[in-house]
């Protein structure tokens, strides 16, 4: 490509919010004259000394500060680390490096990768982006209960019965097969996305709001955790399903997908923290692509309340009347808190009421993507939102065991329908644990 046809490229998707999207023609046109494309090897260290000399033209009287961004095959990470910090880096500002996921695909390669990074770079220079922990609902988790009276007692075993991570995807891996039949489901969001949002929830109060003090509380909670058994995880894998005269295709039709594999493309696990706080909570993960909806949301259960006076009113199912508390990263961001409820009316029937904040109502402005939010801070030195390599080698000693076992073993992934809610034995494995999931009980969550 030249620069031109780069420019061409990128003004197709470039959208321009700032400033009430005022003179956006303007904004446009001077953002992408200084869009440029350098083409060469990725291992040719006379490659990057040659994008140093065009860096270096455009900098000229300006503070060279530098940022690469490797969303690029893993296996080539290191290649691209060796030549641009060689003959790259910038020789007066910073030089930092954004690394896609993924880190690795257990634990003794995403250590071999971090101890071949270190060769060349030092920590504070790598920055190892999770796009989930740019998302609004999750930066908000710590404000919600560290800044909120009515939370931060009610966050332990003494009030919380489980907690609940669900992430699910209405599409199949639709072409990508090849690269995702390499991890599956349980390495593309269980062990980065959904975990690293389990730390947040579940660490203790850090000192301060430095980047140092918060990575430090979630390294702790990843290494009180149990390492993960084969017994409290079910895989599933989705099969081609007809629904209003269409066709949907299963996994292995896919032509990406090597014949007969068994790669998950879903996953629940029950997870458990052996410290004082949440000794005895099970958390429970589930994640899956084909689904009959598109969501990710953190559902907090609370203890049902002793001895309760309304239980006749209520019927057996006093699950029905516990509260819950439910923060929808996606779509439609939202915090809704369940809340047992008298219906107007001479009789005293109880109802299950949301008090709920939609960011959309409440929220005239557009909400950032989550990647902006990570560039800025990559920018700004901001390290708060990306892994640190010591919480990396813990986050992949919990899953390890259980990953290796299910692929020594070769276990059969329960099939379920495209465009269903899952395989039933994600059920069985909640049921073990006296769980329901809250996206299947609940009749309310699309009221609003």
């Amino acid at each position: 490509m030249n620069d031109q046809e780069l420019r061409n490229m990128i003004s197709m998707t470039l959208t321009c919010r700032i400033d009430k999207s005022e003179n956006c023609g303007d904004k446009m046109e001077q953002f992408l004259k200084r869009c440029f494309y350098q083409s060469g090897q990725y291992n040719s260290e006379e490659g990057f000394a040659e994008l140093d000399r065009k860096l270096k033209e455009k900098e000229a009287g300006r503070l060279p500060n530098r940022l690469f961004y490797l969303s690029i095959p893993p296996n080539i990470f290191v290649d691209v680390v060796r030549s641009a910090s060689r003959t790259a880096s910038s020789s007066s500002g910073w030089t930092r490096f954004i690394v896609e996921k993924p880190f690795g695909r257990d634990s003794e390669s995403s250590g071999e990768l971090t101890r071949s990074l270190k060769k060349y770079l030092v920590e504070e220079q790598i920055f190892r982006i999770d796009h989930y922990l740019g998302k609004e609902l999750v930066e908000n988790l710590s404000v919600l209960r560290f800044s909120n009276l009515v939370f931060e007692p009610l966050w332990s075993r003494n009030y919380i019965r489980n907690v609940q991570l669900i992430f699910s995807e209405d599409f199949g891996t639709e072409g990508r097969g090849g690269y995702f039949d390499n991890y599956g489901i349980i390495r593309d969001i269980m062990q980065n996305h959904l975990l690293q949002i389990l730390a947040l929830f579940a660490m203790e109060t850090p000192v301060s709001l430095d980047a140092e003090d918060i990575r430090n509380e979630k390294v702790k909670v990843l290494r009180s955790m149990r390492q993960l058994k084969l017994e409290d995880v079910v895989v599933g894998q989705y099969k081609g399903h007809s629904k209003g005269g269409k066709s949907y295709p299963g996994y292995a039709d896919d032509p990406t997908v090597p014949k007969g594999s068994v790669t998950p493309t879903f996953a629940a696990a029950a997870l458990f923290i052996d410290n004082a706080r949440w000794d005895g909570v099970p958390f429970l993960m589930k994640a899956g692509k084909a689904l009959h909806t598109r969501r990710a949301e953190i559902r907090v259960q609370f203890r049902r309340v002793p001895g309760n006076l309304y239980r006749r009113n209520i019927g057996a199912d006093l699950d029905k009347a516990t509260n819950e508390l439910v923060l929808r990263v996606q779509p439609d961001e939202a915090i809704y808190l369940k809340v047992n409820n008298k219906v107007p009316g001479l009789g005293m029937r109880l109802d299950r009421s949301n008090l709920n904040l939609l960011y959309s109502e409440r929220y005239r402005r557009e909400i950032p993507d989550a990647y902006e939010r990570l560039l800025l801070d990559a920018m700004e030195g901001e390290r708060r939102l990306f892994i640190r390599s010591d919480e990396l080698d813990a986050a992949w000693a919990i899953f390890t065991p259980a990953l290796r076992e299910l692929e020594d073993r070769k276990v059969a992934p329960e099939l379920y329908p495209y465009g269903s809610r899952g395989p039933v034995g994600a059920h069985y494995l909640a049921a073990n644990y006296n769980v329901r999931w809250g996206d299947i009980t609940s009749d309310d969550d699309g009221a609003f």
